[in-house]
């Protein structure tokens, strides 16, 4: 969610840091408490059934009480707010807004995550185009025609991976009555989309961003990356070795973003395109280093996923 705000803050005022930029973080933060308390809520059962005991579900170890979870959910919906207040009316309708699908998405009457078709909207929404506007209203900025293909773009690229959340968790999902688009339409099927929409999510960015052919080289090159792990996830069966599949096609996803924002800072900066290109290719020298390692070598990486 950071990512996506500082994206649009990028997108309109450049390098800036600045107090409202921590409020913004902190409501953030926040709303995400939320919406993680919320989902435990929800989900305890199906989360026992998918035997996650860790201490990533407080709820479903015995840990915490429903009373303990909803507590945390009501002081963090109070923090969101109180640190929104800075950042005046426009940033307090984009955190209220973040906290109405928080709580649509996991609680009655609308639980939005029963609802195979608009849960993954809802997160898209909530985690991408909501963070987006954040960072123009810390930008102190204002919504524009570029930002339409921009937001569109980090939207579909999010929905790719979006819905493969649901790998870990479709044992209890199935056992308990969760009709996720997973479950509707198979593994294959959702792999499929997955790579047609990381493929035309990065394009549609490209095109936003406009960068110059040696940035372009570098996003392409995570494309192949994604691609190339979404494939080998539809022929996988191993349930560790497709989360670590997952996981390392996200990777590759959040190399893309970072070039995003290399290259919004260093324009903005005024940057000579040579330049620019040389600090983005050293750091996808780097992101390819770590991707790399993960796929070459899946074996030795070490599952902590929390979808």
């Amino acid at each position: 969610m950071w990512t996506f705000l500082v994206i649009g803050l990028a997108r309109h005022a450049g390098p800036t840091i600045s107090a409202d930029l921590v409020w913004a973080t902190i409501a953030l933060a926040a709303s995400y408490a939320v919406a993680a308390s919320m989902n435990d809520i929800a989900d305890v059962q199906i989360d026992r059934t998918n035997g996650l005991r860790d201490a990533s579900r407080p709820l479903a170890t015995g840990a915490a009480s429903v009373a303990d979870i909803r507590w945390t959910a009501a002081t963090a919906g109070v923090i969101a707010v109180a640190a929104a207040l800075p950042l005046g009316a426009s940033g307090l309708a984009v955190i209220g807004l973040c906290l109405a699908v928080d709580v649509a998405y996991s609680a009655t009457p609308a639980r939005l995550s029963r609802r195979w078709a608009i849960a993954p909207v809802a997160l898209t929404v909530a985690y991408v185009a909501l963070p987006y506007v954040l960072g123009i209203v810390v930008a102190h900025g204002a919504w524009d025609a570029a930002d339409l293909p921009l937001v569109a773009g980090l939207c579909v690229l999010f929905f790719a991976r979006i819905i493969l959340k649901d790998v870990r968790d479709r044992l209890g999902d199935a056992a308990h009555g969760k009709r996720t688009l997973l479950l509707r339409l198979g593994k294959d099927a959702t792999c499929v989309i997955s790579i047609v929409a990381a493929a035309v999510g990065i394009a549609v960015i490209v095109l936003a961003i406009r960068p110059p052919a040696p940035v372009v080289a570098a996003i392409a090159l995570d494309a192949a990356a994604i691609g190339w792990m979404l494939t080998r996830l539809r022929v996988t069966t191993d349930p560790t070795a497709e989360l670590v599949t997952i996981g390392t096609a996200a990777r590759a996803g959040n190399a893309v973003l970072i070039t995003v924002i290399a290259w919004l800072l260093l324009s903005a900066q005024g940057a000579p395109p040579a330049q620019a290109s040389l600090v983005i290719a050293t750091l996808t020298a780097i992101a390819a280093i770590g991707f790399l390692d993960l796929a070459l070598r899946p074996e030795r990486a070490r599952v902590a996923y929390k979808g």
